[in-house]
Order: structure tokens, then sequence, then C-alpha cells
């Protein structure tokens, strides 16, 4: 219940903040002063305010609302050696990957999982679970890190909420045009909007909604391939996999939505469900570090 008031409670801040930003810039309406035409430099602005304003808005207190959903605790002064260990491997991955030296911390939960999010690559958050640090061995804690302080270096975050922003934008956008559309050819409507263009315009945005997730999911898959070559390059190739077939073993539980993107795995899916899929299944992601594996050997000998 905590989870699901923080969550309405924080998208209610960003409406009301988008909605000031759209009064500052004169929006007042998508329509023209006659109530007829479709104002179509009205309706852009308002759609990147709502689109690009939403997503990085969401991205700016992405630290502050992943430690409120996960209860993670930043480590301030390591209280034991597992701590001590903890820091001193995101320290050393953060130099190599010429980064600043995130926030780390660990949240309460059984599940093996961990995620990273932050608006930037200087001052990002790294977090585990106690249910990682009790599951896996050193080795494979290592690889782990790796590969969220990889997202952090590659800067997925930044450029997933781009991509995000402007999708969003473009179904805001469209999604309002066919609603005129059809208030105006279908139900004849001829000043301002009927209900006709309400229901048209929520329709619309679902299934561009749905059709355009497909392309976010699809650059969140190709990220997670890059970020288990960066966990092999920080931590190493066979840690990288016993740490991807340990996770087959305990599957982890998806992360609350915000952060199920940036989390070391996602769920389970086939067939047109794949489409919706934030992480490719472990088995690809295994086979694509051995791939590289046999590659790197054949062009060593």
């Amino acid at each position: 219940m905590k989870r699901i008031l923080l969550f309405l409670a924080t998208n209610l801040a960003i409406m009301i903040v988008l909605s000031i930003s759209l009064r500052v810039l004169g929006v007042e309406s998508i329509l023209d002063q006659q109530g007829v035409d479709l104002n179509l430099n009205s309706l852009l602005i308002f759609a990147a305010v709502f689109g690009m304003g939403g997503s990085f808005l969401s991205l700016a207190i992405s630290k502050w609302t992943a430690k409120r959903f996960t209860g993670a605790r930043v480590i301030e002064r390591p209280a034991n050696e597992a701590e001590q260990w903890l820091v001193a491997t995101v320290q050393r991955q953060a130099r190599q990957a010429g980064i600043g030296m995130p926030e780390v911390a660990i949240y309460d939960s059984p599940d093996v999982n961990a995620f990273a999010t932050g608006a930037s690559r200087n001052k990002a958050l790294v977090a585990v679970s106690t249910g990682l640090l009790r599951s896996m061995s050193r080795d494979e804690a290592e690889a782990v890190l790796g590969h969220e302080v990889s997202h952090v270096a590659n800067g997925d975050m930044i450029t997933l909420a781009l991509i995000q922003g402007v999708i969003n934008t473009f179904v805001i956008f469209l999604s309002r045009v066919i609603g005129h559309l059809v208030d105006r050819v279908v139900f004849k409507t001829e000043r301002g909007h009927g209900p006709a263009f309400w229901v048209t315009t929520i329709v619309s945005e679902l299934v561009l909604g749905i059709l355009a997730s497909v392309i976010v999911m699809w650059f969140s898959r190709q990220r997670e391939f890059r970020a288990d070559q960066g966990g092999a390059t920080l931590a190493g190739r066979q840690k990288m996999i016993a740490a991807l077939e340990r996770l087959k073993q305990r599957m982890p539980q998806p992360l609350p939505d915000q952060l199920a993107a940036f989390g070391i795995s996602g769920g389970v899916g086939s067939g047109l469900k794949r489409l919706f899929m934030s992480h490719p299944p472990l088995e690809e992601r295994i086979a694509a570090l051995k791939a590289m594996e046999l590659t790197g050997a054949r062009q060593e000998a």
C-alpha cells in the first residue's frame, strides 16, 4: 500500500509540474482561437512537455524514488566486511569504467537482484538485494556489480529516458490528431471537442503506447547484452557467465515497474510476450558471452 501511495504521489507531483510548465509556455488549448482546427504548434509543445518532460522528470528523481520503492539503505560507512567489500568493488569498477563513484546501497529482499539508476554517469546509484549477497559467491556478485556499473558507464538510464520521451511525445501527438479527425469527420463536431475525441484519443494512446513499447523494450534488451559485455570486462567473462547461470537457478522476481529495466534480470516470455521483455532470456545472454569467448580464442590462435 505504501508503494502504491508513493507511486501516485510522485506521478501527481510530476503532472502538477508539467501543467505549470504549459501555463508558463502559454499553451492553454490545442485548438486554434476559433476552436475549430488543431493548433499543431501548441499540440506539439503540449506533447513534448508531457512526453519528454515526464520522462526526464522521472529520471531526475530516479534515485530518490528507487530508494523509497525498495527501501534501499545507502552505505555511508561500511558496518561489516561484506559492506566494505561491496563499496570497494564498486569503487574499483567505477574507476576502471571512468565514471564517478556511485552511491552503493543494499535493500532487504530475498530475491536475487540488483539495479542501477540515476540521472548522471557521475552521480548514480548501484543497489543489491540481501538475497543476492546471501545466494551468490563473491565472484558472481562482482560480475553483477560490473554489469550494473556498465549500465551507468554506458549512459543507459539517460538514453532510455530520451528514447522513451521521444516516443511518448509522438504517441501523445498522434493520438490527439486521430481523436480530432474522428471527432470532426465521423461525428461531425464543428467546434470544440465532443466525447468522441476523448474516447478515441484514449484508445489511440493505449494502442500506440503498446506498439511504441516494443521499440523501447528492443533497445532495453540490446543494452543488456552490452552491460553483460561490460561486466565481463570489469570482472571477468567466466564470472559473468557464472553469475547469469546462478540467476537461471534462482530466477529473480521483477522489480517495481520504475526499476524493472535497470535490474540484472527480467521476466520470462515467449511468442508475442517476448516483444515486451526488458531483458533477453538468460540463455541468450550466456550464449552471447560464450560466443565472444570463442571469437576471442580464435583471434588469439
